[in-house]
């Protein structure tokens, strides 16, 4: 099917503005869509500019009436989501002390039910979110987590979307909600060791995580008490807790640096203990062993680029009393850890795949955990316990729907707990998954996950979904999707580019993706589609590539560079204003954001290099693919106004008949809609575009 426009799109205003930096002048006729009320937008919708809202509703209305010939085909496949997820499901239980805590969704329902089982098996229900979120328009549950005691449950929400989540904690006896109540925060808590009071993060007016308060329960949020608090707007706090449940922890770090304060749990009014001080480039966190009086730290310190773990004392901690624990193999990054009463196990990841390994603490013996297949996904799950031999991990792989282990790490025994179903169906041995490599001009081998059904004929006729994202270190997994199957079904080869600016092959994967290297991002995923047609999987203009937030800003970067590459784009809360946003310290996430993309406040060349590529700057008179932008109004990290811009000047500017297409959720923010299902009908909007522009229905 060939998408025909509405007869006329929006236009919108132009009114120039303009800045200059390092003597260059920016000119930009679309400033106007940022409100300069944006603050107040992020916490009430309804405070929007009606300009801008009357822009916005015209824009909706465009979309919509562009895809109405697709309404049945979205039906469908929202039917086929729906179909392929087991409704009334439940989370392994993770034991706790003489309860088993887990969630689970009811037949129909949105939002999970978090509950518990005592000792003979009877099941509490802890808190229902379906119940919260009746009436809202916006509900997205945060942190769940219970007292120590078991009594009391604190939890956590956001009703608008724009992340600022307000703390609750709930009698487990009686199921009814304490006074207490704690607005503006970021939706992590840390109990102290009684269950009397807990650690949390407030959230400024610029939504920055830069404060620690703790609450006792029974008072107001107004008395709570500031434990700490950051003055380098550039750093994130976060507040956590160790596996032995000893220390918690305040987390202060960048994309590049952490530092770590510690208060015993069990006198939480201590003031927090340095653990060593944050150096430039140097990321540490810590576990820690109680029966040897150490702390476990995995870091990256004396140029371990792939990351060690080293050990320290309690007593010490100190930067100078580190010592080498399992020591810095170079290609093998140490991805994450945890240490119980006698094992340790950490999660690492060669040659682009993940493996556990288990180590006694006793005596230092190791082993590994195992798999076969060519390319899969594989998490380690901590659970709630330290005195314990038993952990968990959950594998699964592009064909092979997840499955969840518990792994006894002395005896070595692996106890399959549950597999996911898929109700609909599902036969893994009617698809096929591989990993290929792309020459990147540099001559780097850029790997490439691959998802088709056996029967796809590979001769260059098979359309094609390319995803993705390569920023900020985060691998993408080459795991099971009940989304992708739509597309594999209808002859679709679905494909994730492991780019630079991930982790995939290592930590110089990432540092080579950043910075004044973030063009390589873009080259390698452009040389992965060049090589997806040159082998036959698809062919040149036959691809539809997907990404979102950083992702899109690498949709809106390969859309200028490579247009006659792909057939249609689409960027889901793109990142693509890059040059305005980072040029202004006064947005929420900008100073974080310089140690990954560059400050071109400060440095000329950071500057010039960012305008060479920010998608937004560089859109020009020449033809595109298809454009789909999706943003959410209340987004505290990708702001609306970035896709509206964007979609505005491509359609202004791009020579051809192709759709630019921008679609606002006026009620939701960086996440999308929250529910699971109306998460899967966004998915089946925009799966439906990729097989509209690829003509595959």
């Amino acid at each position: 099917m060939n998408l025909t426009p509405p007869a006329s799109a929006p236009i919108a205003a132009k009114h120039l503005a303009s800045d200059t930096h390092h003597g260059i002048t920016r000119t930009d006729d679309y400033a106007w869509l940022r409100d300069q009320n944006w603050r107040d937008v992020m916490r009430d919708p309804a405070a929007l500019s009606p300009d801008i809202r009357a822009y916005l509703e015209a824009e909706n209305d465009y979309t919509d009436a562009a895809l109405a010939p697709l309404g049945d085909l979205r039906e469908t496949l929202f039917a086929e989501m729906k179909g392929r997820i087991k409704e009334e499901d439940a989370s392994v239980p993770s034991p706790d002390g003489p309860f088993a805590y887990y969630l689970r969704y009811a037949q129909g329902s949105q939002h999970p039910i978090f509950c518990r089982l005592d000792t003979e098996g009877s099941e509490q229900v802890l808190l229902d979110c379906n119940k919260e979120a009746e009436g809202e328009a916006y509900f997205r549950i945060g942190e769940v987590d219970h007292a120590p005691m078991h009594d009391l449950v604190a939890w956590t929400a956001d009703r608008k979307g724009s992340e600022y989540f307000t703390i609750r904690v709930r009698d487990a006896a009686t199921g009814k909600d304490l006074a207490d109540e704690v607005p503006d925060t970021s939706g992590d808590i840390a109990w102290d060791a009684n269950g009397k009071s807990f650690l949390y993060v407030h959230v400024d007016e610029e939504h920055r995580p830069l404060k620690v308060f703790r609450h006792i329960v029974g008072t107001h949020a107004k008395d709570d008490t500031l434990v700490y608090e950051e003055e380098d707007h550039g750093f994130y706090v976060d507040v956590g807790k160790t596996q032995s449940g000893r220390f918690l922890l305040i987390d202060i770090h960048d994309h590049q640096t952490s530092e770590l304060r510690l208060i015993p749990a069990g006198a939480p009014a201590t003031p927090p203990r340095l653990v060593a001080a944050r150096e430039h480039g140097v990321e540490y966190d810590i576990e820690h062993d109680e029966d040897r009086e150490r702390f476990l730290i995995l870091t990256n310190v004396d140029g371990a680029e792939d990351f060690k773990l080293m050990e320290a004392p309690v007593a010490a901690p100190e930067r100078a009393n580190w010592r080498d624990f399992v020591p810095h193999r170079p290609g093998t990054l140490v991805l994450a850890h945890v240490a119980y009463r006698n094992h340790h196990a950490r999660l690492e990841r060669r040659d682009g795949l993940s493996r556990i390994v288990i180590r006694r603490l006793g005596d230092g013996a190791e082993h590994e955990i195992g798999f076969d297949e060519e390319a899969y996904d594989l998490n380690l799950s901590s659970g709630y316990e330290y005195n314990t031999t038993r952990t968990r991990f959950a594998y699964n792989s592009m064909t092979t729907p997840s499955e969840v282990y518990d792994y006894d790490m002395e005896s070595r025994a692996r106890t399959l707990r549950k597999r996911q179903e898929v109700p609909s169906g599902h036969n893994p041995a009617d698809y096929v998954t591989r990993r290929i490599f792309a020459k990147a001009g540099d001559g780097e081998l850029v790997p490439v996950s691959l998802l088709y059904r056996k029967t796809t004929k590979l001769d260059g006729s098979a359309p094609c979904l390319l995803y993705g994202y390569g920023s900020y270190g985060i691998s993408i997994p080459a795991s099971f999707s009940v989304t992708a199957l739509s597309l594999v079904d209808r002859g679709f080869v679905y494909a994730i580019a492991h780019i630079r600016g991930g982790k995939e092959k290592g930590y110089r994967w990432y540092s080579d993706g950043k910075l004044l290297k973030k063009r390589n991002t873009f080259t390698d995923f452009i040389a992965a589609g060049e090589h997806l047609a040159k082998e036959g999987l698809t062919s040149r203009g036959r691809i539809v590539c997907h990404g979102g937030s950083a992702g899109g800003m690498l949709m809106g970067a390969v859309a200028n560079m490579a247009p006659d590459l792909f057939n249609g784009i689409i960027a889901e809360v793109p990142f693509v204003d890059v040059m305005a946003t980072m040029l202004d310290a006064s947005l929420p996430l900008t100073p974080p954001e310089w140690h990954e993309w560059g400050n071109p406040i400060e440095d000329e060349d950071a500057y010039k290099y960012m305008a060479s590529y920010s998608p937004y700057d560089n859109v020009r008179a020449q033809s595109y693919p298809h454009i789909f932008a999706l943003g959410g109004l209340t987004d505290p990290r990708v702001t609306y106004w970035e896709p509206a811009k964007w979609a505005a000047k491509l359609r202004a500017l791009r020579t051809d008949a192709n759709l630019t297409l921008l679609r606002i959720n006026m009620e939701a923010g960086h996440g999308g809609a929250p529910g699971r299902f109306e998460r899967l009908k966004e998915v089946a909007l925009v799966y439906s575009f990729a097989l509209a522009v690829s003509d595959s229905i």
